[in-house]
């Protein structure tokens, strides 16, 4: 297996799709969904590469909502994985942390195969946000186009 380097990202940046059972978007935040799709970026295409089940949806939600443990859980998770993208319905208020490690995006359909068409019609922002930065990434909102915006601290 081939790992790119930071150095040329725009081959092998993999992106986490936060869907439910039926392979949806879901209308949760993103670690409380069902699975996460993993799709990677070739030929700055999106392509879908695997499906893993969430095992965190429920992880230390006793606690608190939202819960750190839970965010550090997955982002460690999705780390091992080579994820560089998170896209979900929705974020609470962990995105101050996801973006520091992960490209957070907002999507407005439940249809993913819409979503990826708008994402790879607009892939080059996404991978000029990923090459230009180490942390601290844009919310990338996407509904029939796509909008970055800082995320407030």
């Amino acid at each position: 297996m081939v790992v790119e380097s930071k150095n040329n990202k725009n081959m092998g940046l993999k992106f986490a799709f936060a869907v439910n059972s039926e392979g949806s978007f879901s209308k949760k935040h993103f670690g409380d969904t069902n699975q996460f799709l993993i799709y990677e970026v070739v030929d700055n295409t999106l392509v879908h590469k695997d499906s893993i089940l969430n095992n965190f949806s429920s992880f230390d939600e006793e606690q608190e909502h939202g819960s750190k443990k839970k965010a550090k859980a997955i982002m460690d998770f999705l780390k091992e994985k080579e994820v560089g993208v998170m896209v979900s319905m929705q974020f609470g208020k962990n995105v101050k942390r996801i973006n520091e490690h992960f490209i957070p995006i907002i999507i407005y359909s439940e249809n993913v195969q819409e979503s990826i068409n708008t994402m790879n019609k607009h892939m080059h922002w996404i991978l000029d946000e990923w090459n230009e930065k180490q942390t601290d990434y844009k919310l990338f909102t996407i509904k029939s186009g796509i909008l970055k915006s800082v995320i407030k601290k």
